[in-house]
């Protein structure tokens, strides 16, 4: 009985042990994610919004799916603000140099390809189709893009060129969030979100960067331009222009294949 009482005691003491080390492990991984005054204000003077700046390795995502790697965080991004409209802009930063050329992409082996591969397919669809002297390729390694899978709570993110003129190498995709399907309806949807952060990766803002509340709803955020200029795109509308690529929030199932000023706005750079 005594022996059988020990052990229980025994178990209790463990178990209580076991307990208290979680509570002390959680305080720890809530400082590693706390975001810095610095890196605060780094992301503001950037222009972009300093909300809900969310840590990841190597960086920090901000704008919900833009990353800025933590060595370009003092970065002057000098760029240009295309006008579309009262509400629409297209802001870019650097832009891919050595033009005409061929870009390549790729999907990871940690996406699976038989249901992201038809999605991919159309993303180079859709960009080759407006003849651009910008190339899309899809190959199977060593990309200038990898489509790589998330393990954020994001659905997905991508950076900016490079200072050398180069796309950004990356995008990372919550293939979990976004989900999985055959029928033209995922596969356009996909192809929109893919779309979309290789608009980033090749120079692009969000198209409603200076009022996100436009596409997110809430309250209207515009943390400012940064240094740079703005150019009226000719033959756009002056008012807001609801079905941009490169708007910052999508709903689930949304379809936004280029429209007539994402066309004008990539053949003006590209």
């Amino acid at each position: 009985m005594r022996k059988n009482m020990r052990l229980s005691l025994a178990v209790i003491a463990l178990l209580i042990t076991a307990v208290s080390c979680q509570k002390a492990v959680a305080p720890e991984q809530e400082i590693k994610k706390e975001i810095s005054q610095d890196v605060i204000n780094s992301v503001k003077a950037l222009g972009f919004s300093s909300d809900n700046i969310i840590a990841e390795e190597g960086g920090y995502i901000v704008e919900g799916d833009i990353f800025i790697p933590t060595n370009e965080l003092k970065r002057s991004l000098n760029g240009t603000i295309l006008r579309v409209g009262d509400v629409e802009q297209y802001r870019t930063t650097n832009l891919v140099t050595g033009l005409p050329r061929t870009i390549t992409v790729a999907l990871t082996s940690r996406i699976d390809a038989a249901i992201y591969g038809p999605v991919l397919d159309e993303v180079v669809r859709r960009f080759n189709a407006e003849n651009l002297q910008i190339t899309l390729q899809r190959v199977s390694s060593g990309a200038n893009i990898t489509f790589d899978r998330a393990s954020g709570s994001y659905l997905a993110s991508a950076g900016f060129p490079t200072s050398s003129g180069e796309p950004f190498n990356s995008v990372k995709v919550n293939t979990r969030a976004i989900g999985s399907g055959t029928s033209t309806t995922f596969i356009n949807y996909a192809a929109t979100i893919f779309a979309h952060e290789l608009g980033h990766c090749i120079g692009f803002r969000h198209t409603d960067y200076m009022n996100r509340a436009y596409s997110c709803g809430g309250s209207a955020v515009n943390e400012g331009a940064s240094t740079v200029g703005a150019i009226l795109i000719p033959g756009t509308p002056s008012g807001p222009d609801p079905n941009s690529w490169m708007l910052a929030c999508i709903g689930s199932g949304v379809n936004r294949p280029f429209n007539a000023n994402d066309k004008t706005a990539l053949s003006f750079l590209y």
